[in-house]
């Protein structure tokens, strides 16, 4: 299977959080969309130096990454940000790569985005079981279900 790349939203969802109390106009939102390589071999978003600053993302943590080369990077965490494909989207932070690296979309938003490869186009999709709204599992509830 060759590279799979996907054109994927990018939203600062501090201020959406902004437009919600009233204090910011829908349209000055900070967002922006980027061509991501899928690489489910990937643990979460990473964007690089250059989206964070156009999109001014915060740091909120730092952590360890392994590289596919094998090194060990310490990187600055940012976000949250909300992220958008298709018909879906979900919330979650970001790594930071330096300079302009490229945009990586791992398998935790994947997850969350309720997206899978397809290996014979080889792109990014909803997944087919599921094609209206994201599936999500809850196996360790006990509580009464609702229908």
């Amino acid at each position: 299977m060759g590279l799979v790349y996907a054109d994927i939203e990018i939203i600062r969802s501090a201020d959406l959080v902004l437009v919600d109390e009233g204090h910011l106009e829908p349209n000055k939102v900070r967002r922006m969309t980027v061509r991501a390589m899928v690489d489910s071999g990937a643990y979460m978003l990473t964007l690089n130096e250059q989206i964070c600053a156009q999109l001014d993302l915060r740091k909120r943590d730092e952590q360890f990454a392994g590289t596919a080369d094998g090194r060990r990077l310490k990187l600055d965490v940012v976000g949250p940000v909300e992220l958008r494909f298709a018909n879906r989207w979900t919330s979650c932070d970001a790594m930071v790569l330096p300079g302009d690296a490229e945009v990586l979309l791992g398998a935790i938003p994947m997850e969350a985005l309720d997206v899978v490869i397809h290996p014979k186009k080889q792109e990014l999709v909803v997944n087919p079981e599921n094609p209206y709204t994201p599936k999500r599992s809850l196996k360790s509830f006990r509580g009464p279900v609702q229908t």
